[in-house]
């Protein structure tokens, strides 16, 4: 599996930017209520920040050799693509409510900004929470790369993949 590519994860906060924008032009043309998450959705996204943790904390365990059990290979890789959805979901999260912020602030001279402009704040912070713990648990996920034993495996690898780590 790949790591996360951090480009992947800005141009998701662009777009979703773009979008959070758009779709708060439309609404507030419209006198519609602004596109924001509801502030339940914080428990949401903090039981799944909490899960992704849990199941990385036991992946780093095992990585680091307190081998009790035998890991579950399916487990590790099931944590690893939940970690990397922690990540994309918060990026996206963040971008979608950049937008919203940056259309509210234009309004900000013209009425008080409110309980919206707080929600947003507490949505865009939650995103952040997200993506920190997705690519700490991705990085729990990653094993040390080996000691290239002799030149043996040196030259029967290659010198450019001999010593890289790879995803428990």
């Amino acid at each position: 599996m790949r790591t996360i590519k951090y480009s992947w994860l800005g141009l998701i906060v662009l777009s979703g930017g773009v979008f959070g924008w758009l779709a708060n032009l439309v609404t507030t043309r419209g006198s519609l209520p602004v596109p924001v998450l509801h502030l339940s959705s914080l428990a949401t996204m903090a039981a799944i920040v909490v899960f992704t943790l849990v199941l990385g904390l036991r992946v780093r365990r095992w990585r680091n050799g307190k081998r009790d059990r035998e890991l579950n290979p399916v487990l590790a890789a099931r944590t690893l693509v939940l970690a990397q959805a922690c990540a994309y979901a918060g990026a996206l999260i963040i971008g979608w409510h950049a937008g919203i912020l940056v259309d509210q602030l234009t309004l900000l001279a013209y009425r008080p900004g409110g309980p919206v402009l707080w929600q947003v704040l507490a949505m865009m912070g939650a995103g952040l929470v997200m993506v920190i713990v997705g690519l700490v648990v991705e990085r729990f996920c990653k094993l040390p790369p080996e000691e290239p034993d002799s030149l043996k495996e040196i030259t029967e690898e290659g010198p450019e993949t001999a010593g890289e780590g790879e995803y428990a």
